[in-house]
């Protein structure tokens, strides 16, 4: 069965992050929060010593820590993030996430705009990076 998301897409609703987000005692457990063809938003919950290994994402990832600390690495280099803190990931780029305390995180992916989409942005003057 597929996961319902927390929101749905169309109908105004106001969720606590904090209240949502769930931890496993040895886990990673994530909660799809929206849902629509242009975005998604998961809420994750790390317990300290979890990782996701390297990988990679054809989309734009914005992660926002919500609570605790964790090292991200971006393309090979790492990064220390804490609460507070928001990353921005571009299509492609090689990354890894792991728990160095329980830590909590927003990630939001929207699909990259097709080529012909920007070339059209570009014509006619409104790049998509404004």
């Amino acid at each position: 069965m597929k996961e319902q998301p927390l929101i749905a897409a169309g109908i105004q609703k106001i969720i606590t992050l904090v209240e949502e987000t769930q931890f496993a005692e040895n886990g990673i457990v994530s909660r799809t929060v929206f849902r629509s063809t242009h975005c998604r938003m998961i809420l994750f919950g790390f317990a300290e010593g979890q990782e996701l290994s390297e990988h990679t994402s054809t989309q734009h990832a914005l992660v926002q820590i919500l609570s605790g600390e964790c090292e991200f690495s971006l393309d090979g280099k790492p990064h220390r993030l804490k609460a507070g803190d928001l990353l921005y990931m571009p299509p492609n780029l090689p990354h890894a996430a792991f728990a160095t305390r329980r830590f909590a995180m927003l990630l939001t992916l929207t699909p990259q705009a097709p080529a012909a989409a920007v070339l059209t942005q570009v014509k006619a003057g409104t790049p998509d990076s404004e």
